[in-house]
């Protein structure tokens, strides 16, 4: 089990300098200079080479990323170009709003879903069935800001029974809860389609297995066979899932925090790529992105350490 978390994490720790090198390429790859964007184009020359300057830009790309590293090892993320302050404090001061925006979805997603797709395997065949497929493939189909618009335009434009905009009035935990109403909903939705059609696949899959068999031939009811014994093996594959949903929901949180005004990562990357501040845009790429990782290597552990085939696959 050592042996596959240090293969595990070695991995990981790969995927964040591959993502950090991406990253440094794609600012010489985007169009247009970053001192004109960010100024203005009245802006003299002398403040353009300061800014250039102070985003380490004009050095070499190679050191530039082990400068970024070597301070990154230290905790040190740069500094906000306008404001002069840490990029590890802008982006824990954001960081909350997406996470509790993220992972209320992914609870959503969960305690509907998975019900869905144990109702779906004990109705397999029926019309209920059929229905939920139906419904799961389609809510998978819509893009999570599309829900987000028109969810907005119905229950705060039309109906006006939610906030349209922010993230609730600040120590007021009924506004807050009714502000994260929408957000989470417009993200959690597809994902209640993908974990009921997991769960399902799964399920399928483990009902033929000799212990359920056996577990019906003594009069067990339908229900209690499908969750005592046959979600304990099939929530297994949803648990990759998840993981993998969880970096796919902070990502679709970008783009809902953008249409509710929401304060969070998104909105804080959003301004920062908008004028080029280049030392708020790595940093956050770097953290979320080794929050992602370590998301997964932990479902890996978890999965392995519930199946022991998959380290022998691994290992294989």
């Amino acid at each position: 089990m050592l042996a596959y978390a240090v293969k595990r994490i070695g991995l990981g720790l790969l995927i964040l300098v591959l993502v950090m090198i991406a990253m440094y390429a794609a600012v010489f790859l985007v169009p247009g200079d970053p001192a004109t964007v960010a100024l203005g184009p009245r802006a003299t020359p002398e403040l353009k080479r300061l800014l250039i300057e102070r985003m380490g830009l004009d050095q070499p790309v190679w050191w530039q990323i082990v400068e970024f590293f070597r301070n990154a090892l230290t905790g040190n993320l740069g500094y906000d170009v306008w404001s002069n302050r840490p990029v590890s404090t802008l982006v824990l001061e954001a960081l909350p709003n997406t996470l509790i925006l993220g992972l209320t979805a992914l609870t959503v997603a969960l305690v509907i879903g998975v019900p869905l797709g144990c109702l779906s395997v004990m109705r397999r065949g029926t019309l209920a069935d059929a229905v939920i497929g139906v419904l799961s493939v389609g809510v998978i189909a819509v893009p999570s800001f599309v829900v987000a618009i028109y969810s907005l335009l119905l229950f705060a434009v039309t109906l006006r029974w939610l906030p349209a905009i922010g993230a609730g009035e600040a120590g007021d935990i009924v506004s807050q809860a009714k502000a994260l109403i929408m957000p989470a909903a417009a993200i959690a939705l597809g994902w209640i389609g993908y974990v009921a059609r997991m769960v399902r696949a799964s399920m399928m899959e483990v009902m033929g297995e000799p212990h359920i068999r056996t577990a019906r031939s003594f009069g067990l009811p339908e229900w209690k066979i499908v969750s005592k014994y046959a979600l304990r093996i099939a929530i297994i594959p949803t648990i990759s899932l998840v993981a993998v949903g969880l970096g796919s929901i902070l990502s679709s949180a970008v783009f809902v925090e953008a249409v509710f005004a929401r304060p969070g990562i998104g909105k804080l990357i959003t301004d920062a790529v908008n004028t080029r501040n280049y030392p708020v845009v790595m940093g956050t790429v770097l953290i979320m992105t080794a929050i992602y990782v370590s998301i997964t290597i932990a479902a890996d552990l978890l999965i392995a350490r519930l199946d022991p085939r998959v380290r022998d696959v691994f290992r294989g």
